[in-house]
């Protein structure tokens, strides 16, 4: 019996070692381009070409200080910081409401609309984008924030709805009840009650959507000129750059320093992101 245990303990210890290291050499697999990204970004032009390719070398800053000195990365960035934040800020207020809407007023086909609304994510982006550009040139509201805020709210409402809706269903309706036998309206008892505890998954759900706003591409590049345009459009410039060969130094610098600040946001934020997934799939 004991020799049984014994078996069963090992195989159990074998089966978590490789799910560990499946899960390792999954990450490597992943992360290697961003690492050989970073580690082009401080390599000098020469040394990102040589064959066999360079692990170690003499680093330096010289990409970075000439990108940073170009005015118009900052101001990208700054940018990408704004209309990121914006549309986060937006979406999550508009897609809250409207996942609460679904999950609690019955409506005949309330489920049929939140699929059709889901739904729209799958239009193709360039489907929309044209028509966009059409209609804010005809309004003169090309290259402004506001434009790409609004822009990014189309595809990001439907990702928050959803996922919001899945989390109020999961909370019981006698706390909205209790709410309004207190005197509550139904907007009352929305913020003054379902909001408080419902902080994790908003918050969870708004981390996404401003990582999902700060790396679109194509609306910012149609929408935008220079006075609004952000960092994806010119990682997409120096990328496109075909004349005198793309010029890698200042691209994997810029990607770099785009990726960065979602990193850092990531683990300022790990915290309560954690918390919400995690209260997600326990609710669920």
């Amino acid at each position: 019996m004991a020799g049984l245990v014994l078996k069963s303990h090992k195989r159990q210890n074998v089966a978590r070692y490789t799910r560990v290291w499946a899960g390792i050499l999954l990450s490597a697999v992943f992360l290697f381009p961003v690492f050989w990204m970073v580690l082009s970004s401080f390599k000098m032009q020469r040394d990102i070409f040589t064959t066999p390719p360079l692990l170690f070398f003499s680093p330096t800053l010289e990409s970075y200080i000439s990108n940073i000195q170009r005015t118009d990365i900052s101001r990208r960035m700054i940018n990408t910081v704004i209309v990121a934040t914006g549309a986060g800020l937006l979406s999550i207020t508009a897609g809250s409401l409207a996942g609460y809407a679904l999950s609690r007023i019955r409506i005949k086909g309330a489920a049929a609309m939140g699929v059709l609304i889901l739904m729209s994510r799958g239009v193709p982006p360039i489907a929309l984008a044209v028509p966009m550009f059409l209609v804010a040139r005809k309004l003169r509201l090309t290259d402004l924030h506001i434009t790409l805020i609004l822009a990014y709210c189309t595809f990001l409402i439907p990702y928050v709805m959803w996922l919001m809706r899945g989390f109020f269903i999961s909370l019981p309706m006698e706390l909205e009840e209790a709410a309004m036998l207190d005197g509550c309206t139904r907007f009352g008892a929305f913020f003054k009650v379902i909001v408080p505890i419902s902080i994790p998954g908003i918050l969870s759900t708004l981390i996404f959507s401003i990582i999902l706003a700060w790396e679109e591409l194509l609306f910012a590049l149609v929408l935008t000129n220079r006075k609004a345009s952000t960092i994806p459009v010119a990682i997409a410039g120096i990328a496109g750059d075909t004349v005198n060969g793309a010029n890698w130094g200042a691209l994997t610098t810029v990607g770099t320093m785009t990726v960065i600040p979602v990193v850092i946001f990531a683990l300022l934020v790990q915290k309560w992101l954690i918390k919400g997934l995690s209260d997600g799939a326990t609710k669920g």
